[in-house]
């Protein structure tokens, strides 16, 4: 798997997370909480993302179409387990 913007290596507190853009709409995913470290990702219509974090990250989740974020998430609650992820 690769994931862009990863976090750097020395940071050993990580989860992985999923989150899913339900919408018929073009989402702009961003994590600007964690010092040092930003991250933008641009989901289409029904697509799946997959990314590893800090665990006191949160996701903020805009619209191509706004300003503002239309709601913001706690990564915790899009944590994926490792045993869902093939992992040993």
């Amino acid at each position: 798997m690769q994931i862009l913007n990863a976090l750097p290596t020395t940071i050993a507190r990580r989860i992985t997370c999923m989150y899913q853009n339900r919408t018929p709409f073009l989402q702009i995913l961003r994590i600007s909480n964690i010092p040092n470290w930003y991250f933008e990702r641009v989901v289409f219509p029904s697509d799946r993302f997959l990314f590893e974090v800090m665990p006191e990250a949160q996701l903020e989740v805009y619209s191509a179409d706004s300003s503002g974020p239309l709601y913001r998430l706690p990564c915790q609650e899009l944590k994926v387990e490792s045993s869902l992820l093939g992992s040993p």
